[in-house]
């Protein structure tokens, strides 16, 4: 906010100099009537000095005319220039000075009115990169509280309660985004995959209406496709996930980091309905079972000196050749360890992006005392391995941590 009230402060500086000149040119020629009027004085008062001269006959007739020519040529020389300058009345000098004085009050007054000072100050605070995601959250969070109208920061707390596993107070972000926004297609679809994960992955009424709307309005929306694919796939319906998600691979672009993700689960889902047509009729329930990661994180007894029991423990699992984001996620803290943790689909961050959809893993449990996943002081790491193994992994936190995600 200062480059803006400094840009305000120079921008008021060049109108008053615009006001001011006319005050102050008007003060050099009242200083020049002012010595004329002074020169005038002298000249009469020289006049009457030399009549007085002449009657008390000190000076003659034509001692007495040089006299008067010569205070006349003085006076001449004095006043040269004077009066070709235009005067300044009262009036044409005040009005500038008090237009002067009013003028910050006046725009002040009207910026207030028609301004949007709380608008620059919010968008400037949102630009500022968080340190953590409970800051980026609280942001938000204070964003909708001042202006509840702003879709954009209703949806932005959306994603960032569902990237905290908040599914719940997603549903009700993104339900209050469409409120103000419209019903317009991602948001639709976001709603409805919220409200899947905050209702246990049931699916209902709701949920349907909520993707057909979106995919009617448009028939390529990414997260209804996935959600629709999600939901028949765990539901051993093989064939409508691989529809669905083959048409969320044709929409999504070749760059896109979650094709690899949806690729996998296409693959899975065929491996799972071939048996199921051989059988000539669905998959046995538990070949549909996600992938389960079962981990045993501890910490080293060298550190156990340096952590405080409320720093923040990020146990997660991302693909060794994939992207960098987790594909599943928990969070405890210091005081909890030495845990067990389970990761599976259920703990996914995205739902394209899933434990499943990759073969080999790497576990990583990283100490954070600021909050954040992505960096911390204290971390440890396995080899890679498969995203289907069963046996339990042991992970210790036992070097410092230097290097994000």
């Amino acid at each position: 906010m200062i480059e803006f009230w400094l840009s305000a402060g120079l921008l008021l500086l060049a109108a008053l100099a615009f006001l001011l000149l006319p005050v102050l040119r008007g003060r050099k020629l009242q200083a020049e009537e002012d010595r004329t009027a002074l020169n005038v004085t002298l000249y009469q008062e020289r006049l009457r000095e030399l009549e007085d001269e002449h009657q008390a006959g000190i000076l003659t007739a034509a001692q007495l005319q040089a006299g008067r020519d010569e205070a006349a040529r003085e006076l001449l020389a004095d006043t040269e220039g004077a009066g070709s300058r235009p005067g300044t009345g009262v009036l044409g000098g005040k009005v500038p000075l008090i237009a002067a004085l009013l003028m910050p009050l006046l725009g002040y007054g009207l910026y207030l009115h028609w301004g949007a000072i709380d608008q620059v100050e919010r968008a400037q605070a949102i630009a500022e990169q968080p340190r953590s995601i409970e800051e980026m959250t609280a942001r938000l969070e204070a964003a909708v509280e001042e202006d509840p109208e702003s879709a954009e920061a209703w949806y932005f707390l959306g994603r960032t309660y569902m990237a905290q596993e908040r599914a719940a107070d997603a549903a009700k972000a993104f339900e209050r985004a469409i409120g103000v926004a419209g019903r317009e297609p991602a948001l639709l679809g976001q709603w409805a995959q919220a409200l899947y994960f905050a209702g246990d992955k049931q699916w209902t009424a709701q949920l349907q209406g909520l993707t057909d709307e979106a995919l009617q309005a448009d028939p390529a929306e990414v997260t209804s496709l996935g959600l629709l694919g999600i939901a028949a796939f765990e539901d051993g319906r093989f064939a409508e996930a691989i529809e669905h998600w083959q048409r969320l691979v044709a929409a999504l672009p070749e760059q896109d980091p979650s094709r690899q993700a949806i690729v996998g689960g296409i693959a899975r889902a065929r491996e799972r309905l071939a048996p199921a047509a051989e059988a000539g009729g669905d998959a046995p329930a538990d070949a549909a079972a996600p992938a389960q990661l079962t981990v045993k994180v501890e910490l080293a007894a060298a550190l156990r000196e340096q952590v405080q029991p409320g720093d923040s423990v990020f146990v997660f699992a991302r693909a060794v050749s994939g992207p960098p984001m987790p594909l599943a996620v928990k969070r405890l803290t210091v005081a909890d360890l030495p845990a067990e943790v389970r990761l599976s689909d259920s703990d996914a961050m995205m739902p394209q992006l899933k434990l499943s959809g990759f073969d080999q893993v790497q576990l990583v449990a990283r100490i954070s005392r600021k909050g954040d996943a992505t960096a911390g002081e204290w971390v440890g790491r396995s080899q890679p391995l498969a995203s289907s193994s069963v046996e339990p992994q042991r992970l210790t936190i036992d070097s410092v941590d230097g290097q994000a995600q």
